[in-house]
């Protein structure tokens, strides 16, 4: 019953909805990885962003005044990664907060001798389990080949409905598990001794912090930089492309 009921409001909703065309034109446009979509996704991609639009609640935070050119640029991207998922994939949560600029977040660590350690951190987003997604708009904005805050923390998201934030997210029920975690395992040592020896790496080091971030840092390489990710790491690509259901680097030129 409730699966009918949701089917039926989204129904309504696209028919009640009329996106402005001249600026879903202007905001695609700046996204360059969604050069090379069909027709058909495209429809598809805009049908899922007035849906987020109505599903989610998105609110500005220290004076940012959401225009309707931010919240759709930040619809799409979002919806993106689940083109071939579904919106489902988003469900059970519902806010959105963008700040103007990085924000800070206080923190508590502690150290090898047991003390406990207050400091504040600046993030560009952040993705809560059950909660919101936090974006900076200054980081959003500049988003380019590689880097894509949007894509990282909705990645994150997809993470916390598919297993431990400690570990990789489990793959979907029709995908080999042994093959994706062996990709995911052989890729994540690799790069993590190649930023322990301090070289240059196409991926931001940041990557190597933890199991989860090296996740979302390789699904936004995935949709802004396919081709790189698919040299460096063949068979994580591979897999990625499985879990998302898409092939970017098929339809991005380099």
């Amino acid at each position: 019953m409730f699966g009918f009921f949701r089917t039926w409001r989204r129904k309504r909703a696209l028919r009640r909805f009329t996106l402005n065309q001249a600026l879903w034109q202007h905001v695609t446009r700046s996204l360059p990885f969604l050069h090379g979509l069909t027709d058909a996704d495209r429809q598809r991609l805009q049908e899922y962003a007035v849906l987020f639009l109505d599903e989610k609640q998105m609110h500005g935070a220290r004076g940012f005044v959401l225009t309707d050119a931010v919240r759709l640029s930040i619809a799409v991207q979002a919806c993106l990664p689940i083109l071939n998922l579904g919106l489902d994939a988003y469900e059970g949560w519902v806010g959105i907060v963008i700040y103007p600029g990085e924000f800070k977040v206080r923190r508590e660590e502690m150290d090898a001798s047991g003390v406990v350690h207050e400091y504040d951190d600046a993030l560009s987003g952040e993705a809560w389990p059950g909660g919101p997604v936090i974006l900076s708009w200054q980081d959003v904005a500049l988003g380019a080949a590689g880097y894509n805050v949007v894509i990282h923390e909705f990645a994150h998201k997809l993470h916390m409905e598919r297993g431990d934030m400690d570990d990789f997210p489990l793959p979907h029920a029709d995908m080999e598990r042994e093959q994706w975690l062996a990709a995911w395992d052989t890729a994540y040592d690799e790069f993590c001794a190649q930023v322990d020896r301090g070289m240059d790496t196409v991926i931001d080091p940041y990557a190597s912090e933890q199991p989860a971030e090296f996740f979302a840092v390789l699904s936004e390489a995935f949709f802004t930089l396919p081709q790189a990710v698919r040299s460096i790491y063949p068979e994580l690509y591979d897999q990625l492309a499985l879990f998302y259901r898409q092939d970017p680097a098929s339809r991005i030129q380099p």
